[in-house]
Order: structure tokens, then C-alpha cells, then sequence
């Protein structure tokens, strides 16, 4: 191992415990298709693509070369009263993707700021149709929506939320799907719990009444919370109570959009179609930020067309939505995805990675696992006093054995790269059942 030239003091990184990480650094120096390079040169097996975003694996000679390029073409425009041909190309490849209907997009950099952008969408839409009073907005328990106030606010993680005071006004949330004693083990959808949507109905509804409520978000499967999985049913009752209340119904496909459940969106999987969907991480297969939003059209139409003409429509934007490296990115990792069927792939694939990932029931601590499409959450009972403290040593007992997993709480995720072959999902489960056995009764 090289001695480092420079410093981890200066840099404060998100979502780690800062003191603990730089007093035993786990750094990576590079990356090809399903391995990093650890800086002591070990190779790490890939399980979570990366932070569920490297779909087409790392450094895809056709996605860096297509960066390079754009880089010595046109390496910024911007984008208020400007334009250049990538973000055209990279939006209408999207919206060729997209379900029928849902066909213009807006770029973002990032999914915390397309749900943003999806939110202030759906109360501009309301205020266009003259219902400006529409201004209720509605997310679920343990739903994870980034990290702008916006986002925080529809979300519901606890941890996300406490240290930041007062959230956007006029919020409210649906209950959480998950449940260990009706649905523990269930592969695929679970058969209990579409009832759960009707609360959206019965307590939400007739609390702010409908004609206050502008738009429901939730993740189709919610990822970050620890891969929660909809029940049989349940996202196709959302739909039809927002039809009948004249709700905006927003599907945040950050994590599920472009594959990972074997369609190039999850709404495409389910049936489901909702008004709006945000999408990130794997539209770029995690190599440049770009993210934003597909809207129905007639939202845009509703939107553009309601204003004065010569006029903005929309005051929003970021100095750098769709930027050139950011849309070749796009256009290089959409035609990978095509040219090698990469999203048929993740569909094959998925049941031997149930039959795997489900291998591990009656495994040391494991008190369930949910799966579906190339995702999966393994939960292990907490220890005593210490919620998360078993999630995390199995995440570092696994990175140590060469494999790298994402772990939420005492929740242990893994997403793959599509190009995972059935042997590395072997190995990625088996690594993990070994670290499982060694932890059977050690003190943590």
C-alpha cells in the first residue's frame, strides 16, 4: 500500500460516523466491471452497485469514452434560455423509456433534487388549474426521498429528520408496509397489506379532505429503509384512490428506475402507472449526477400553457440540470443498457437471486428476507440496546472478506450490477452466510 498524499481530516463525509471511519479508513482506489480496488489492493466484489447506481458495472469502456469526449467538446452550457443537442437526445431517450404517457422531463443533478422538483411540479399544476389551495402533500413512514427539505419532510426516517427543526408545513404520512409476523420470508410481493393504502382514505382524505391534497410520493419498492417490497395489490390501490380524489400520484424510481426490477422502470413492472416518476443513479450507471423527473404531459401542457406567453413558466432549475458530461453520460449508459439487454438480464437473473438470497433463512440473527427483482434486504435481529450495531459489524466483517454490501440499521441491502454472473451471486451470499456463521454468539 502506498502512503497517502493527503489528509482525512478536512473532508466531513455524509452519512458516516466520521471519527470512526478515520480511525480505520476503508478507501477505494478503482473500479472495473463488478470489483473495486481497495487501496491495500484487494479486490471487493460489488453487491450493492456501488450505492445502488453502477447497474452496467464500472468503468464501461463505451460510458468513460463517451465522458472524455463530451469533455473536450463542450464541457458546460448553460441551461436557463440556452440549450445543447445532448440534453434533447438524453431526454427524449428517457422519455422513449418511460410509461406511455409520462414523456417530458426535467433534469436535475441529483434524486433529492428531482423529488424536490417533482413536489414543486405537482403544486405548480394545481395553482395552473386554479386549485392553488391543492398544497397537502403526502409521503409514508420510513420512505426515503433524499435529503433537501423537500425530500426530508414527505420522507419518514426518524434520523433523517430530528436535527433539522421544522419541515415543510402541511405534510402527512401513509403507515409503512412492513411487517415481520404477516410477511417474514415472503419472496417477491407479500400477500398481506394492500388494506394499508386505504388509509390514505379513511384518516388522510378525511382529515385534510381531498380537495387540499396536491400529490402522494412513495418509492414502488422503498430501498434505503432496507428493501421494502409492496404488498400484492397495494400500489394499484393508491392509484385508483388518487383517480377518484384527483391526486397527483409521484413514484420515486431513484433506486428502482433503469432495470434493477427488470423493466426500465418499476411502474412498467407492477402495472402501476403514476403521474410523475424521479429517477437518478442509474440513468448514468452512476458515472456522472444527472437525475430529474418525467411528468405526464398533460401536467407539462397544464403548466406551460397557463402562463402568459414570452414568459417563464416554471422558477425553478440548477445551474447545472442537464449538464453535457452528465446527459453523454446518459446517452452512452441508455445504449449499453440496450446493446446488451442489460434490463432482460436483471430480470433472468432475479430468481437465482431469490434462490441465493433466501438460502440464508435460518442463518445466525436472520429474522427475514425480502427480495425482488435484483434487490434484496436481509434483517437480523438487534442486539439489545444497541439497534444497528450487528447491521454494521457484518458490513465491515463482509467488506474485510472482500465483498461490499449496504447496510441500513440491522438491515443488510444488496442491489448488484447487472453483469453479475450467477457464480459472484454465489459468492456474494455465500461471503455473507460465512460472515453470519463467525458472528453466531461473539460478543459485538
Amino acid at each position: 500500500m502506498n502512503p497517502r498524499d493527503y489528509e482525512l481530516e478536512p473532508f466531513w463525509m455524509p452519512f458516516t460516523a466520521n471519527r470512526q471511519f478515520k480511525a480505520a479508513p476503508r478507501i477505494l482506489v478503482s473500479a472495473r466491471d463488478m470489483h473495486f480496488i481497495a487501496e491495500d489492493g484487494r479486490r471487493i466484489l460489488d453487491g450493492t452497485a456501488g450505492l445502488w447506481c453502477v447497474n452496467a458495472g464500472h468503468c464501461r469502456p463505451k460510458i468513460v469514452e463517451a465522458i472524455r469526449r463530451q469533455a473536450g467538446t463542450l464541457d458546460y452550457s448553460p441551461l436557463f434560455q440556452m440549450g445543447h443537442p445532448g440534453e434533447f437526445r438524453a431526454a427524449a431517450l428517457i422519455a422513449q423509456l418511460a410509461p406511455e404517457g409520462l414523456d417530458r422531463v426535467f433534469f436535475t443533478n441529483s434524486g433529492s433534487e428531482a423529488v424536490d422538483t417533482a413536489l414543486k411540479i405537482a403544486l405548480a399544476y394545481h395553482r395552473s388549474r386554479g386549485d392553488g389551495h391543492r398544497n397537502v402533500l403526502i409521503g409514508r413512514e420510513r420512505g426515503y426521498h433524499g435529503v433537501g427539505f423537500g425530500g426530508i419532510s414527505v420522507g419518514g426516517i426518524p434520523a433523517n429528520r430530528r436535527a433539522f427543526g421544522n419541515m415543510l408545513a402541511r405534510i402527512d404520512h401513509l403507515p409503512h408496509t412492513h411487517n415481520l409476523e404477516r410477511n417474514a420470508f415472503s419472496r417477491g410481493q407479500p400477500a398481506w397489506g394492500a388494506h394499508l393504502a386505504d388509509d390514505l382514505e379513511t384518516r388522510i382524505i378525511a382529515l385534510h379532505d381531498a380537495s387540499s391534497i396536491a400529490a402522494v410520493i412513495v418509492e414502488p419498492v422503498a430501498g434505503s429503509t432496507g428493501v421494502l417490497v409492496p404488498p400484492k395489490g397495494y400500489l394499484e390501490r393508491l392509484r385508483a384512490l388518487c383517480d377518484q380524489y384527483g391526486l397527483l400520484l409521484i413514484f420515486d424510481e431513484v433506486i428502482t428506475g433503469f432495470g434493477r426490477t427488470g423493466r426500465a422502470f418499476a411502474a412498467q413492472t407492477f402495472g402501476v402507472t403514476p403521474d410523475m416518476i424521479t429517477f437518478a443513479k442509474g440513468v448514468t450507471s452512476g458515472a456522472v449526477p444527472l437525475a430529474g423527473v418525467v411528468v405526464r404531459r398533460e401536467i407539462y401542457d397544464t403548466v406551460v400553457n397557463g402562463a402568459p406567453p414570452d414568459m417563464v413558466e416554471l422558477f425553478h432549475g440548477y445551474t447545472y440540470s442537464g449538464h453535457p458530461l452528465a446527459t453523454a453520460a446518459a446517452e452512452a449508459t441508455l445504449a449499453l443498457y440496450h446493446e446488451e439487454k442489460l434490463f432482460d438480464r436483471a430480470r433472468e437473473l432475479a430468481p437465482c437471486f431469490e434462490q441465493a438470497v433466501h438460502s440464508l433463512k435460518g442463518a445466525n440473527h436472520v429474522i427475514d428476507i425480502r427480495n425482488f427483482g435484483l434487490m434484496a434486504g436481509i434483517e437480523l435481529a438487534p442486539l439489545p440496546g444497541k439497534p444497528g450495531a450487528r447491521g454494521f459489524q457484518a458490513f465491515l466483517r463482509c467488506f474485510e472478506k472482500g465483498i461490499m454490501t449496504r447496510v441500513t440499521g440491522d438491515i443488510i441491502a444488496l442491489s448488484p450490477p447487472f453483469i453479475i454472473s450467477e457464480q459472484q451471486i454465489d459468492e456474494l451470499v455465500g461471503t455473507l452466510a460465512d460472515v453470519l456463521r463467525e458472528m453466531a454468539g461473539k460478543k459485538l
